[in-house]
């Protein structure tokens, strides 16, 4: 199982990890702390070191409750960060989080080679159209609504089969435009209660599409820190603890705050396999 990012093939037979640069100052775990060149290079510098194969840039907060800033503010975050990255890691396989295609256009412009859009293409329709254009890969995730008004959209007829026929429907629309790399992103955290995290978790297994790789998004997220009764900067050991529980669904990128400890994850599940 192979992506093609700017003609380098990613092999995710054995999963790889993808680590989390946020340039928001509202995200909610690390908003606000990479704020500098100097902060932004040494973090991702980190993470590459340790082993991310990828590197997922966002400036526009996705956590419940969060305000939209306009496409403007978000590309005037983001795309000297992309510059920044690209200049100082040439070989870097960087990841935009945005569900605008304007944005996201731009920023593969720019040299990134990944687009990660939390609402799967439905928060701006030319998004899928634009990626197919590209000829870049995407993540599709699932939710409901935007993140400000998503925790209100928690009601389910059946939770894991609503989820297949989301992906089914956004997966075939992809594929219509004659987007081949596809991932699967379940959405931990978006529109979901923290019961419904847990049951989708469980069930994971089940939300595997044949040749399709699936991206878990658990780092030190509510349904772990709430559940242990932490705040999200004590929520690593729990992180790891469904890292690992995750892996052994057939999760094949962990996308992460805290790379080290994910590729060992990663290796003691190999190990085991």
């Amino acid at each position: 199982m192979t992506i093609n990012c700017k003609g380098k093939l990613i092999d995710l037979s054995t999963p790889k990890v993808m680590g989390i640069l946020n340039v928001t100052p509202d995200s909610f775990f690390d908003g606000g702390k990479y704020r500098d060149e100097k902060t932004i290079v040494s973090q991702v510098e980190k993470m590459l070191n340790e082993g991310a194969t990828f590197i997922d840039v966002g400036a526009q907060s996705s956590r419940p409750g969060a305000e939209l800033i306009s496409e403007k503010e978000e590309l005037e975050r983001i795309l000297p960060i992309v510059e920044l990255l690209i200049d100082e890691f040439p070989e870097i396989v960087l990841s935009i989080d945005t569900f605008r295609s304007k944005v996201a256009a731009k920023c593969i412009e720019a040299g990134a080679c990944l687009i990660n859009d939390i609402s799967a293409g439905n928060l701006d329709h030319a998004m899928l159209p634009t990626v197919a254009q590209l000829k870049v890969p995407i993540i599709l995730m699932h939710m409901r609504g935007e993140p400000r008004t998503m925790q209100q959209q928690t009601g389910y007829d059946n939770l894991v089969n609503d989820i297949l026929k989301y992906f089914s429907e956004r997966i075939a629309k992809a594929r219509s435009l004659g987007i081949h790399d596809i991932i699967i992103d379940p959405g931990f955290g978006f529109s979901k209660t923290l019961e419904q995290n847990y049951e989708l978790l469980k069930r994971l297994d089940l939300l595997r599409n044949p040749g399709l790789p699936l991206l878990a998004g658990l780092s030190r997220k509510s349904m772990i820190y709430k559940t242990l009764e932490l705040d999200a900067k004590d929520a690593l050991n729990g992180t790891t603890a469904l890292n690992m529980y995750a892996l052994q669904k057939g999760v094949s990128i962990l996308r992460v705050h805290d790379v080290r400890e994910a590729l060992e994850c990663i290796k003691l599940s190999t190990a085991l396999a």
